[in-house]
């Protein structure tokens, strides 16, 4: 069952995350403020910057 948040990103109702990605206070505000649709979008832009800018996690 999911639940439903004010998401504070796309300021409506939406579907909220099913479990809190991150520990800690900043967990709890991601998990209590933005919906799973943000979430989704900041996946993909997060994705896109990676591929354009050729970031690398790992400089061994």
């Amino acid at each position: 069952m999911s639940r439903t948040i004010f998401c504070t990103f796309l300021n409506k109702e939406a579907d909220g995350l099913d479990f809190q990605l991150y520990p800690g206070e900043l967990g709890k505000r991601i998990f209590n403020e933005i919906s799973k649709e943000a979430w989704g979008q900041w996946m993909a832009k997060q994705t896109m910057l990676i591929n354009e800018k050729k970031t690398q996690h790992n400089e061994s």
